[in-house]
């Protein structure tokens, strides 16, 4: 028994259809047909929220879905495996190289064009996946943010929840074009790389994303190379009125600071201290 199976037979049994079962799973009642005609295959359960509405809706027992799909993917794993996947760059590599920074664009293209889905291309793409997978599981049952999304790619609400839950379960082997022009070129500003460390800078559209700057190191530090010393932290330790009672930990904090170019004051130093002790400022994380 698979889920296409089930979904088919409860809908039969209390007389449903499947537009009734998209509206209630809030996606399109196309992507409900692929499902139950094994077009597509079912989602993995932890990348998608879709299964506890339908167990809702379908009046199944809590987790039922998740259960069968989980079952199922794992007999189709087994079925394909030793099949080596085709990378499908194509369409994330016009993407990747049209948001690069505009110094270093030419270089990376030529080096995807000498090692076609090598190292260097394969870094990025997983680091685009990474970050953007992270934002989109974050927001998935956020219908404002899914709206905004929605209207940036010229796409509705369904149409977007369904390219969300599909972006959420792929690779960097199976990235679609939908999901490049419809999720992933909209979230993306920019991109640079120091080709030499293999450092990693992602911009993300501010409109859309708090915390918009994603960096990335690849080369080892100890921690005194990691560490700057800034004249207006200097002046901030030297000032027992204003650095008396910072502990060990958080001069390790302010001494990881980066600024960008910027110079800030030994006041600047002392208010972020008060910042980093204020709870107002930091959320209690969630149990259960």
């Amino acid at each position: 028994m698979d889920v296409s199976l089930v979904i088919r037979q409860r809908l039969e049994e209390f007389g449903l259809d499947q537009r009734e079962l998209a509206r209630a799973a809030q996606v399109t009642e196309s992507y409900i047909s692929q499902l139950l005609t094994r077009k597509k295959s079912p989602p993995s359960p932890s990348r998608t929220d879709i299964y506890d509405k339908m167990d809702k809706f379908l009046k199944l027992p809590s987790g039922e879905l998740a259960r069968l799909a989980e079952v199922q993917r794992k007999q189709e794993l087994k079925r394909e495996l030793g099949e080596e996947p085709a990378p499908l760059f194509g369409d994330v590599r016009d993407v990747i190289l049209r948001k690069c920074h505009p110094d270093k664009g030419a270089h990376v293209r030529a080096i995807f064009d000498t090692q076609p889905f090598g190292e260097l291309e394969r870094l990025v793409t997983q680091r685009f996946l990474d970050v953007l997978q992270a934002v989109a599981k974050e927001e998935l049952g956020n219908d404002y943010w899914l709206r905004m999304v929605a209207e940036l790619s010229g796409r509705g609400f369904e149409e977007m929840r369904v390219i969300v839950l599909e972006f959420l379960d792929t690779d960097i082997f199976n990235l679609s074009r939908d999901q490049c022009v419809a999720f992933l070129d909209p979230l993306i500003h920019s991109w640079d790389i120091n080709l030499t460390t293999f450092a990693l800078e992602i911009v993300l559209n501010a409109r859309v994303v708090s915390g918009h700057v994603k960096r990335f190191e690849f080369v080892e530090r100890t921690d005194d190379q990691d560490v700057v010393e800034e004249p207006g932290l200097n002046g901030f330790l030297q000032d027992p009125a204003l650095s008396g009672t910072a502990t060990e930990a958080e001069v390790l904090f302010l001494k990881r600071l980066r600024f960008n170019g910027k110079r800030p004051t030994p006041l600047y130093y002392y208010r972020e201290l008060q910042n980093l002790r204020d709870p107002l400022h930091f959320r209690t994380p969630q149990v259960g």
